[in-house]
C-alpha cells in the first residue's frame, strides 16, 4: 500500500461564490461535461483524502486563463502552502501568453511566493510552448534549473459529442511536446525538468513511430533534430501516473527510465473521483513490469526536483 507518497498532480479552486459555482457548472455541461452537480474544492476535503490515501504532500496547481485570476490563484496556494508546508507544495502557474508576464511571475512566485516549481499549460489563451516568443521564459527557467509541470487545457471544448478530459487531453500534451522537440526546447534548455501529464497522453505509445519516422526527408525538421535526440529526449522527461496506470505504465517505461516516472492522482477536479484515484494507484502498485521496490519508488521519484519541499517534509 502507497505510504508517504508525493502527489505532483493536485488541482485546486480559490474560494468562489455559489453563484460562479453554479455558472461554471453551467458551462461545463454545455461542453459536454456532464458533472451531477456544482464542484466545489477545498483544502479540508483534499487534506482528508491525502490522508486516506497515505499521501504525504500535494502539489497544487491551477492555470486561469486571465491573469489577474491566475496571480490571485497563486498567491492563494502560497497561503495553503504556509498553512501546511508538510502538506501542500506550489507549482505557480505562469501566463505563457505574455514572455514579459510569465518571466515577471517566475520572479515574483519564487521571491516572494516560494514556489517549489511551475506549472504551464500546453495551450494558454492561443499560444502553445513550443512558439518561439517564449524562448526567453524557457532560458530563465533553465538559468534556474527548474522543475515545470505541463498540463493540456482543462477549457478545451468538447469534440465528437464527449468532454475534452475524456481522451483530447491525452493528444493536446502529445501535440505540443512533439511541437517543442522539434523547436529545439528540449535540446536547448537541457536544465528543465519537464513533469508531463497523465503519463505524457498518447506520446510514450507514438514514441516509437516517432523515432523511427520523424527524421525522414519528407518531414519539416528546421533545427535538424536527430534520431538520436529524440530518444535521449524523450527519456529525459517526466511522467505523471494520473488515471493512465492500468494500460499506460508499460509504454511510459518504454520511453522514460523508471526513476522518471511519477505518481499523479489528478485530484481536486470533477473528473475524478476518490473511487477512480484510488483505481489508479492500485494499478502502480501492482504492475508486474517493475520490481516492488521499483514501484514504491514512483511515490518519491518527485522529491529530487523539488528540495525545498524535501526539507519541509524532514523538517520536525
Amino acid at each position: 500500500m502507497a505510504n508517504d507518497w508525493i502527489d505532483i498532480h493536485g488541482h485546486f479552486t480559490p474560494p468562489t461564490s455559489s453563484e460562479d459555482r453554479e455558472k461554471r457548472w453551467h458551462a461545463m455541461r454545455e461542453e459536454k461535461f456532464l458533472v451531477p452537480e456544482p464542484f466545489e474544492w477545498t483544502p479540508e476535503s483534499t487534506l482528508a483524502y491525502l490522508d486516506k490515501a497515505g499521501i504525504a504532500m500535494q502539489m497544487l496547481s491551477n492555470l486561469p486563463k486571465q491573469l489577474d485570476a491566475l496571480k490571485e490563484s497563486n498567491d492563494y496556494a502560497a497561503s495553503l502552502v504556509r498553512k501546511h508546508p508538510k502538506r501542500f507544495g506550489l507549482l505557480a502557474a505562469l501566463p505563457t501568453d505574455s514572455p514579459e508576464a510569465a518571466l515577471a511571475e517566475i520572479d515574483r512566485a519564487t521571491h516572494e511566493l516560494d514556489a517549489d516549481g511551475f506549472a504551464v499549460t500546453c495551450n494558454y489563451n492561443g499560444v502553445f510552448l513550443g512558439d518561439s516568443s517564449l524562448d526567453p521564459v524557457w532560458a530563465e527557467l533553465n538559468r534556474r534549473h527548474a522543475a515545470v509541470f505541463v498540463h493540456p487545457d482543462a477549457y478545451a471544448p468538447a469534440s465528437m459529442g464527449r468532454p475534452s478530459p475524456l481522451i483530447e487531453v491525452a493528444f493536446e500534451t502529445t501535440r505540443t511536446v512533439v511541437d517543442m522537440l522539434y523547436a529545439g526546447i528540449f535540446r536547448r534548455f537541457p536544465n528543465i525538468a519537464f513533469i508531463l501529464a497523465h503519463s505524457g497522453g498518447a506520446l510514450p505509445v507514438l514514441s516509437g513511430r516517432l523515432k523511427l519516422l520523424g527524421t525522414e526527408a519528407w518531414v519539416p525538421n528546421p533545427n535538424r533534430i536527430t534520431q538520436a535526440e529524440i530518444q535521449e529526449q524523450l527519456a529525459r522527461l517526466y511522467l505523471d501516473t494520473a488515471a493512465t496506470a492500468p494500460t499506460g505504465m508499460a509504454p511510459a517505461l518504454h520511453m522514460v527510465p523508471p526513476d522518471h516516472l511519477v505518481y499523479g492522482a489528478d485530484c481536486g477536479v470533477p473528473c475524478s473521483t476518490e473511487s477512480t484515484m484510488e483505481a489508479n494507484k492500485k494499478a502502480v502498485l501492482e504492475y508486474e513490469g517493475l520490481s516492488r521496490s521499483q514501484r514504491d519508488a514512483i511515490g518519491r521519484n518527485v522529491l529530487s526536483l523539488f528540495p525545498a519541499a524535501a526539507a519541509r517534509l524532514e523538517k520536525r
